[in-house]
């Protein structure tokens, strides 16, 4: 069960801290967006890409043995 709500947790979580960059750059305080946004950048560059690419490999992989 844990792991099919986990993905949703996470994604709020993220959705949340861009949220509040969006916020911070509305009140005025654009270092503070940029620095989440940047770290936002990093961290989906170096822990969600790779994951992402995986599971579109796979995907595909799974496409083409059920083909044939």
């Amino acid at each position: 069960m844990f792991n099919k709500i986990f993905p949703f947790l996470h994604l709020g979580g993220l959705l949340a801290a861009l949220a509040y960059a969006v916020v911070s750059l509305v009140r005025g305080n654009a270092a503070r967006f940029g620095l989440i946004v940047v770290l936002l950048a990093i961290y989906y560059v170096f822990i969600l890409h790779p994951a992402v690419k995986k599971e579109i490999a796979r995907r595909r992989s799974l496409k083409k043995t059920a083909r044939g």
